[in-house]
């Protein structure tokens, strides 16, 4: 009498199911640890950035170029504000720098700030009789701080309120890069 040979190699099923259970895990891992430490989304709530973001937009967030390299005037951060939230705005001032309102001008160590993305803002509102940046007095920059600012002058928890104040290095989360969503309004985000 013959007895029945069992076979320890798994079935061509139980194969391809630990293949697809393999995959999904590394897939699953690789998605964590990007969006753990390189990339995470970001909801624009509120109008502190108007006209250049707008409540609701979606934002990609690039968590690891600071860790190359410090936060550059024009870029669009994203950090965590005092009051338990993260916060949107544009970085204006360096660590060292003198940054001062006056007359509806931005000035960064005395000179003029060049500000292209608010431009049509601010000459629509000057038009009105508004101000669009209210005076600021001087101030310097402390080491290890940047100096940030809303895009919506007149309506933004920035920098110059004493709540906010200027933001150390490790309070930020990271550069908005893309804005993904909604779908009619994908595109990279300019720092300029």
């Amino acid at each position: 009498m013959e007895q029945e040979q069992t076979s320890d190699h798994p079935t061509p099923v139980k194969s391809e199911i630990w293949e697809w259970a393999k995959a999904l895990i590394i897939a699953a891992v690789l998605v964590l640890l990007i969006r753990w430490f390189i990339f995470t989304p970001f909801i624009v709530e509120g109008p502190s950035m108007q006209p250049n973001f707008e409540t609701g937009e979606r934002l990609i967030v690039n968590k690891i170029i600071y860790s190359i390299r410090k936060p550059q005037r024009g870029e669009v951060i994203v950090f965590h504000a005092p009051q338990g939230r993260d916060y949107i705005k544009r970085v204006i001032a360096l660590p060292g720098e003198t940054v001062k309102i006056e007359n509806n001008k931005v000035y960064v160590n005395n000179e003029e700030l060049k500000e292209p993305y608010i431009q049509e803002a601010v000459a629509r509102e000057l038009q009105n009789g508004d101000d669009y940046n209210s005076d600021f007095a001087e101030m310097t920059v402390p080491e290890g701080h940047i100096f940030v600012m809303g895009d919506n002058r007149p309506n933004s928890q920035d920098s110059r309120a004493p709540m906010v104040g200027p933001v150390p290095y490790d309070k930020v989360v990271g550069r908005a890069d893309v804005i993904f969503w909604p779908l009619s309004k994908i595109s990279v985000v300019s720092h300029k």
